[in-house]
C-alpha cells in the first residue's frame, strides 16, 4: 500500500481567523486530524465529511494522550495510506514537540511538512494590545518556556542574559512557576517596576488580561486566582497597555453563540457575527450530495423556480449533460432568494424574484429533496407547480463531535433559532450530545426570529428569552449589542 502524507499545522493562537491559508488546506483534505486541547475545536468544522478525528487532550473519562503514543498514531495512520495532520496550538515550532514528530516519521521514511501558525506570545500579546517590539519601549524579544523536566519544573536558563539582555520576555505557561520567575528575574538585575501583562485565553472571546510588575504579579495572581493558559509577558512594552485592547472594544466581545442552520446552506447573519467579535457554531454542518443525471423535458414549462442556488448549479449542468441549448428554452427562470437570483444571472441569464411569477403558467420548482414531502408548504409559496429534487443534504456528523467539545468548554452562552426549520434540525441532532431543549435553555439565552419561530421552539420545550418581532440579521445584531451594554453597564 501507498505511504500516506502529513502535515504538522499550526492552527495559531484561537481565533480561527488567524489559521494560515495553506493550514485550511491541510484541513480540508485530511483523512484523519489529531489535535490538541488548546485547538479552537471551531477548526474541525474545516475538515471534509468523514474525517477521523482524534484528540489528544485530556478528557474526563481518559488520560492525556503521551507523546509517544501520538507519534505511533502518526506513523500508523500515514502507514494506511492516510492524508494525516497533526493539529496544535500557536505554532508547531514553539513548545509543540514538532521536532521529536518529524524525527519519528523520518525513521518510517513518511513524508511530511510542517506548517507554521501565529504562536501564542506574539498574537495574545497583539489581541491585548501590546505588540511584542516598539521603538520607544523595546527592540528585542524572547520567547521562553515557564516549566520544563526539571526536579522542581522550574525553568533552567541563563537568568541573568535575561533579565539584562532582552527587552520583552513573553513565558509559556508560567502561571504556575510565576513566583519563581519573578524572584529570578529581579535577582538577577531586572527592576521590581517592570510591567507584566498575563493573558489567558487570547485572541478567544473568554480572553482575559492581568496587569502587574514584578513586584506584585504573583500576588495579584494568586488573589483573582488567574490560571493557564496563558502568556506572561514581561517588559516596559507591557506598558502601552492602558485600557481595552481593540478587540476587546469590539460589540459582540465575549459572545458565544450557536446558530442554528439549515439545509439551506450558511448564513450571512453568523459572518456578520463573527466580524463583531462574536465566536459562532453554525450547527448542524450539511453536505450536499447532487442527484445523479435525470432527463427532464425542460422545455415543456414557461416558468422554472429555484428555491437556492445549489438548484441553479444543478439545473445547469442537467443542461450541459443533456446538451441542452438554454436559448432552447421558452421558460422564465425565478429565485426564490437574491442569492439564487444571482445565481441564475452568473450564468448569463435574465433572473426574476418569484412575486413576478404570472399566475396560470406551467410552473417547476427545482429544489433540495427536503422539500419533497411538503406539498402544502410549497402550494402557499410557489403556487400551483411542478417539483424537481435536484440534490439532497446530510448531516455531517462531526459538527456534533464539534459541538460537543464546545459545549463542553462551557462556550455557547445565546442559541439563535432563524426559523422554525432550524429549531427541527437542531434537536433532532443535538441529541448526539447528550442534551435536551430543556438543558440547552439552562445554559444558554433562546433568541428566536418572529413568532412561528417562537411557536416552534415553545413546542419542543425550549424556554425563549427573546423573539425578533424583525425576523433579520440586523435585528439580531441590535439585540445581542444591547445585551453586551446591559451586562456591561
Amino acid at each position: 500500500m501507498k505511504k500516506g502524507y502529513v502535515y504538522l499545522v499550526g492552527a495559531g493562537p484561537g481565533d480561527i481567523r488567524l489559521l494560515t491559508v495553506k493550514g485550511q488546506q491541510c484541513l480540508e483534505i485530511a483523512d484523519v486530524v489529531l489535535y490538541d486541547r488548546l485547538v479552537n475545536p471551531l477548526l474541525l468544522e474545516k475538515t471534509k465529511a468523514g474525517a477521523e478525528l482524534v484528540y489528544c487532550g485530556k478528557l474526563p473519562d481518559r488520560h492525556l494522550l503521551r507523546q509517544e503514543a501520538i507519534n505511533d498514531l502518526l506513523v500508523k495512520y500515514a502507514l494506511e495510506g492516510k492524508i494525516v495532520v497533526r493539529l496544535k496550538g500557536g505554532d508547531p515550532s514553539v513548545y509543540g514537540r514538532v521536532g521529536e514528530e518529524a524525527a519519528e516519521l523520518e525513521k518510517f521514511n513518511i513524508g511530511y511538512e510542517i506548517v507554521p501558525g501565529i504562536t501564542a506570545g506574539i498574537g495574545a500579546s497583539t489581541y491585548a494590545g501590546v505588540p511584542v517590539t516598539h521603538r520607544d519601549y523595546g527592540a528585542s524579544f524572547a520567547i521562553v518556556t515557564g516549566h520544563d523536566k526539571s526536579p522542581d519544573g522550574h525553568p533552567l536558563i541563563d537568568w541573568r542574559g535575561l533579565a539584562t539582555g532582552i527587552d520583552t520576555i513573553a513565558f509559556y505557561m508560567g502561571i504556575k512557576n510565576l513566583p519563581y520567575i519573578c524572584e529570578k528575574l529581579l535577582e538577577n538585575g531586572r527592576s521590581k517596576e517592570t510591567s507584566v501583562l498575563l493573558v489567558q485565553w487570547g485572541t478567544l472571546g473568554k480572553q482575559k488580561t492581568l496587569m502587574g510588575t514584578l513586584e506584585t504579579i504573583a500576588q495579584l495572581v494568586k488573589e483573582q486566582k488567574f490560571s493557564n493558559p496563558a502568556i506572561t509577558i514581561v517588559g516596559d512594552v507591557a506598558q502601552l497597555r492602558k485600557t481595552e485592547s481593540w478587540f476587546e472594544r469590539q460589540p459582540l466581545f465575549g459572545k458565544h453563540v450557536l446558530f442554528g442552520r439549515t439545509s439551506e446552506g450558511e448564513s450571512e447573519i453568523a459572518s456578520k457575527l463573527t466580524s463583531l467579535g462574536a465566536e459562532v457554531l453554525e450547527y448542524p454542518r450539511f453536505m450536499t450530495k447532487h442527484l445523479k443525471e435525470t432527463y427532464v423535458h425542460f422545455e415543456d414549462y414557461d416558468e422554472i423556480v429555484f428555491h437556492s442556488p445549489k438548484s441553479v448549479e444543478w439545473f445547469f449542468s442537467q443542461l450541459k449533460e443533456q446538451r441542452v441549448d438554454i436559448r432552447s428554452l421558452k421558460a422564465t427562470l425565478y429565485g426564490a432568494s437574491t442569492k439564487s437570483i444571482k445565481a441564475i444571472e452568473s450564468f448569463v441569464c435574465l433572473g426574476f424574484p418569484v412575486n413576478e411569477m404570472i399566475e396560470g403558467n406551467k410552473r417547476l420548482l427545482i429544489a433540495s429533496t427536503v422539500w419533497k414531502d411538503r406539498e402544502q408548504q410549497r402550494r402557499e409559496l410557489y403556487g400551483q407547480h411542478d417539483f424537481l429534487g435536484s440534490h439532497s443534504e446530510l448531516v455531517v456528523r462531526q459538527s456534533n463531535f464539534t459541538c460537543q467539545r464546545i459545549l463542553d468548554e462551557d462556550r455557547v452562552d445565546t442559541i439563535v433559532f432563524p426559523s422554525a426549520e432550524s429549531v427541527k434540525v437542531v434537536t433532532e441532532q443535538i441529541t448526539a450530545c447528550h442534551e435536551t431543549p430543556m438543558t440547552l435553555s439552562e445554559r444558554a439565552e433562546i433568541i428566536c426570529f418572529g413568532p412561528a419561530t417562537y411557536e416552534a421552539a415553545i413546542r419542543y420545550g425550549y424556554k425563549v428569552k427573546t423573539t425578533l418581532q424583525e425576523p433579520s440579521g440586523q435585528a439580531l445584531i441590535k439585540e445581542l449589542v444591547k445585551q453586551e451594554q446591559v451586562k456591561g453597564s
